[in-house]
């Protein structure tokens, strides 16, 4: 059996094979600390960092009010073009290829989990098995993304949640008024 805490990819003709992943699917907004590849996500949130530098969301989740309401399901993250882009969990590649006008690479993560990178080049093929850090392609250019920029989206079950829980960054919570002031 393949074991998901080493670096690498090998083919794989099998089911899926993947981590549980116990997804949080908390609505928030943006949040971003400095970390690189190298640290390991807190316990309870298995995933990895997918490029090196420094963590910042340049453009946030949004969840839509209805399946086809207006809304940013996934996040876009601060990247330098033609950077490698690591796994951040394993799975197994679902696809692979260019949709619309970007390329992008999906891995099914097992239980219910995928994610999608855009735009991102890839010669990994269908059915190939990666594990958390391993080089799943490089930043590309195209798609709706700002030059300097990559989305995650994730689905889980086949509801897009918030893709920033998984990475161990909690999203600011934003405090409102509960009451008026009484005189």
């Amino acid at each position: 059996m393949l074991g998901f805490g080493g670096v690498g990819t090998v083919r794989a003709d099998a089911a899926v094979v993947g981590p549980a992943i116990a997804a949080d699917a908390a609505r928030g907004a943006d949040a971003a600390a400095a970390a690189d590849t190298d640290v390991e996500a807190p316990p309870g949130f298995p995933w990895r960092w997918p490029v090196g530098g420094a963590r910042r969301v340049v453009e946030p989740f949004r969840a839509p009010a209805h399946d086809y309401g207006p809304g940013h399901r996934g996040m876009d993250i601060a990247v330098v073009p033609g950077a490698d882009v690591h796994a951040p969990a394993g799975g197994v590649v679902a696809f692979r290829g260019t949709v619309v006008d970007r390329p992008l690479v999906t891995i099914d993560h097992g239980s219910g989990c995928v994610s999608t990178w855009e735009p991102v080049s890839s010669s990994l093929a269908p059915g190939d098995v990666v594990t958390a850090g391993a080089v799943i392609g490089a930043v590309a250019e195209g798609g709706h993304t700002v030059r300097g920029a990559m989305h995650i989206g994730v689905r889980v079950d086949g509801e897009y949640v918030n893709p920033l829980p998984l990475f161990g960054q909690v999203p600011r919570a934003v405090l409102l008024p509960c009451c008026s002031a009484v005189p």
